[in-house]
């Protein structure tokens, strides 16, 4: 098992824990983060306002993850043109993609189910329909196929992901009180304006330390 950390710095007792529910391992997934396994059995679960999670896996050998970005808001740069902000996206789907060939995926066979990018941050830039446009025109460019989506709107998502068999549970909530996740992405939006854009990457970079948890 290998274990890098978070952005936040999270330890993996943190995230993984028992659902009383269901006879599964969940693994909780926060802002900035990704999680990657070939492991049956185990749950992915997060909540989004204007981020996007990108759900994905290898069919044929079960390895599968998540992740849970949200491009830096760049009110000067149009967004067909910030390439600063999509180099957080561009980032965020290598690492991922990255961790699942390493745990035995295969690039050409990955399919990926997409949810999030609500407009609940309140920003002239419309962050949520920015990050939407980013992750499809990312995976087109990557050849990688969308089999489901659920993007755009104004409401946050739960989102509960199985990488085994690539079942999605997806709650859209409209309580005023399920609105509490916009602090939070306001907070990490806050911290992407004060990080620096990280370095590029190579897809198929192998010896590379991404940020995130891998089992």
């Amino acid at each position: 098992m290998l274990e890098h950390n978070s952005m936040h710095d999270r330890r993996s007792a943190d995230r993984r824990a028992a659902d009383r529910d269901e006879p599964v391992k969940v693994v909780k997934l926060f802002s900035g983060d990704y999680y990657v396994t070939d492991q049956p059995g185990e749950m992915i679960v997060t909540i989004l306002g204007s981020c996007v999670a990108a759900c994905m896996r290898d069919p044929q050998t079960g390895a599968g993850g998540m992740n849970h970005f949200l491009l830096p808001d760049c009110p000067d740069i149009a967004s067909k043109t910030d390439s600063q902000a999509a180099r957080y996206g561009a980032y965020a789907m290598e690492t991922l993609i990255n961790g699942i060939i390493n745990i035995g995926g295969n690039k050409k066979r990955l399919e990926v189910k997409v949810f999030g990018g609500g407009n609940v941050i309140e920003s002239s830039q419309m962050i949520g329909a920015r990050n939407c446009e980013f992750v499809r025109d990312f995976l087109r460019n990557e050849g990688i196929r969308i089999v489901k989506e659920d993007l755009g709107d104004t409401y946050p998502r739960r989102l509960r992901y199985y990488p085994d068999t690539g079942k999605v549970m997806l709650m859209k909530l409209r309580r005023k009180e399920d609105f509490a996740v916009v602090d939070t992405e306001q907070s990490f939006a806050r911290t992407l304006k004060e990080k620096p854009v990280e370095g590029s990457i190579e897809l198929f970079n192998y010896g590379s330390k991404n940020q995130g948890y891998h089992r």
